[in-house]
């Protein structure tokens, strides 16, 4: 995003981005118009061209800087050798990142499609590799023994969609902790894919 000089430009520029992100996410990027995004923040429409050039830049500009945001902390964080451990942790992971994000979320899974030529392929090659991250541990556990996996791609959505599920009903305030939730969804993807012996 292009920035004006002042020492408000930074300020006014994440207020942009989280006004954006909580329309697109509440009302979808179609419905919403850059003349809406300047009304909310009580800007003139041409002030709101001087921090973007136009609202796809600013739906890519949210949905990559989601994308790094999950692929840099993931990759933090994924450090565990045995392949139930390192499943364990993707879908621990998932969950606690993702809670607090659920505008991001909201328009990560809902507004792809609304990006055009490159944008879509950038964004779409970010999300494919965290997907394939996820993918790999479960060819991994699969060729040292581990798992039982006949299509580890399908196998990699099905455990995503499971994990993205818990985004939609969960709680602060509800029966089970975060924590209590992140280690009972793990279980539930690993007894998912395991050996179980006859």
């Amino acid at each position: 995003m292009a920035r004006t000089k002042g020492s408000d430009s930074k300020l006014t520029e994440l207020r942009i981005r989280k006004v954006a992100l909580n329309l697109f996410s509440q009302y979808g990027y179609a419905a919403v118009s850059m003349r809406r995004i300047a009304s909310k923040l009580d800007l003139q429409v041409g002030t709101l061209y001087l921090y973007t050039p136009n609202k796809q830049a600013l739906l890519f500009d949210l949905l990559k800087t989601h994308m790094d945001s999950v692929l840099k902390n993931w990759g933090l964080e994924n450090v565990e050798i045995e392949p139930d451990k390192r499943l364990k942790a993707f879908t621990k992971f998932h969950i606690r990142f993702h809670i607090g994000r659920i505008e991001h979320v909201n328009i990560s899974y809902n507004e792809l499609k609304n990006l055009t030529g490159e944008n879509f392929d950038h964004v779409n090659s970010l999300r494919s590799e965290y997907e394939k991250s996820l993918e790999e541990i479960l060819t991994f556990g699969r060729d040292q023994g581990y798992f039982d996996i006949q299509d580890v791609k399908l196998t990699g959505l099905a455990i995503i969609a499971m994990l993205n599920g818990v985004l939609k009903w969960y709680r602060t305030d509800g029966r089970l902790s975060l924590d209590d939730v992140e280690e009972i969804y793990s279980e539930m993807a690993y007894k998912s894919v395991m050996i179980v012996d006859n």
